[in-house]
């Protein structure tokens, strides 16, 4: 059907009523395809980072010593809007005012991704427990929410409702008592109407007009209008990540969110035009997304090609996502579905969709993945907005270690302990050698105080003194 589509070297053109062409490379050789991977995987390690590293660090000191000036001036000179200090928290007229400027449809949606979230979240929030052993020795783990968080939503030209329900419906969950969200201005100094909609129907009510790594700056340092916060959540620009980097430590942060990325797994039963879309659904995100194809089938990996090629005809984001493609876009051809699951494992995907006969025989092979979309008729898309599942995932390989947000990003635990006196006693001569061989020796006595038998009183046992 596609003869000659694939010439020496593994690219892929095909020609189309355009000056050129968008390549969706096709790879046929795992070390090659190995070496493709871990350079996309690394795609936002570069020079440049350094640069606007040392932008962000006079960002945070500046809001750190100034406050609401900083805050003003950072959002005039990287976001050229002019605010004032009373224009920095969202008023309730324009909370009221949102939901007469969103459609009964959307608020629907809205409504309907809010009840599968807060369902889903609602599943694992983690219980407090204590256990009872032998000579009363009682131990366990008690959870409690963060005092205060702060959830930031990109914005400016875009919207992401789904963003808004994804961060603050799990800290609603963890009954975290005061949870505010930053999000940056656009046109007019107006914040999306469907924005303050989902906020408000995720139990979010104090909301400010300010982003990038001003934004995180007040949230992490506190300024004369925005409150300090204990955990930082939400996804932003290069700056904002940042700037999160840089402040772990005063606060907590859910992770360091890179570009977009889907891996997706495919054999002959998967249908080409969906696969397209699905990888173009991520390439649309940003110019660095990630869209990435490993199959058995070499028929669909061209077929696949030229349906990319015919779905970003006259794509509303074209330039962008063409972008991605041609830089971040890959097909790889593996001899079997196990192979497939080992090159996935490596790349760790922050999405990862299972488009084969039997993705459930598969999940077994699969390690290392942000969210796992198992079939032919679930795409990545039903977990970006109301699934129930967290769509704020790991990227550029963190799936290895990292798990998405969730109630027990905005929770911690203290653990309990407590020994009776004859636990104590048991236990105290390893104790003894241990502070010992630590060279700690209050530590020992702390316990040999509580333990050791009074001098007179030993005296009395053993017959020496009159009672």
């Amino acid at each position: 059907m596609f003869p000659d589509l694939l010439p020496k070297g593994g690219i892929l053109k095909v020609g189309l009523p355009r000056f050129y062409a968008v390549m969706l490379r096709i790879i046929n050789q795992p070390g090659e395809a190995r070496i493709e991977l871990q350079r996309i995987c690394a795609r936002t390690h570069d020079d440049q980072i350094f640069h606007k590293e040392a932008t962000v660090r006079e960002v945070l000191q500046a809001v750190k010593r100034r406050g609401d000036p900083a805050v003003l001036h950072y959002t005039s000179e990287f976001d050229h809007q002019t605010l004032t200090v009373d224009d920095l928290r969202v008023k309730g007229s324009e909370l009221d005012a949102a939901y007469q400027q969103v459609s009964k449809e959307l608020l629907e949606a809205i409504q309907f991704a809010c009840h599968n979230i807060e369902a889903f979240h609602r599943q694992r929030t983690p219980k407090s427990w204590v256990t009872y052993g032998d000579d009363q020795v009682v131990l366990g783990k008690r959870f409690t929410p963060v005092d205060r968080a702060g959830v930031y939503v990109p914005g400016g030209k875009a919207a992401y409702p789904s963003t808004v329900l994804m961060n603050a419906i799990p800290a609603k969950v963890a009954r975290v008592p005061r949870l505010v969200m930053a999000t940056p201005p656009g046109r007019d100094k107006m914040i999306n109407p469907a924005v303050l909609v989902a906020a408000q129907e995720a139990g979010v009510t104090e909301i400010y007009r300010v982003g990038g790594a001003q934004a995180i700056a007040a949230l992490a340092y506190g300024t004369e209008t925005i409150p300090q916060v204990d955990m930082i959540t939400g996804p932003g620009n290069i700056y904002v990540t940042l700037a999160k980097k840089l402040v772990y430590g005063v606060v907590g942060i859910d992770s360091l969110a890179g570009p977009s990325e889907v891996l997706v797994i495919a054999d002959h039963t998967a249908n080409p035009s969906h696969v397209a879309a699905d990888l173009l659904a991520q390439a649309e995100h940003d110019s660095m997304a990630a869209a990435i194809l490993i199959t058995t089938a070499p028929e669909l990996a061209k077929q696949v090609a030229v349906e990319v090629e015919r779905q970003l005809t006259n794509h509303p984001r074209q330039t962008l996502t063409e972008k991605a493609i041609a830089h971040y876009g890959l097909a790889i051809v593996v001899d079997s579905l196990v192979q497939a699951a080992e090159l996935s494992n490596e790349f760790a995907p922050e999405h990862l969709e299972l488009e084969i006969a039997e993705p459930w025989s598969l999940l077994e092979h699969i390690r290392h993945a942000g969210a796992i979309f198992l079939g032919h008729s679930t795409p990545e898309a039903v977990g970006d907005y109301l699934a129930g599942p967290n769509h704020t995932l790991p990227t550029s390989g963190a799936a290895r270690y990292a798990s998405p947000l969730s109630t027990e990003t905005f929770m911690k635990h203290s653990s309990l302990i407590q020994y009776s006196a004859k636990a104590l006693q048991t236990v105290a001569g390893a104790i003894d050698a241990l502070t010992k061989a630590e060279g700690l020796p209050s530590h020992g006595e702390s316990v040999k105080l509580r333990t050791q038998i009074p001098a007179a009183q030993k005296a009395i046992e053993n017959g020496d003194l009159a009672t």
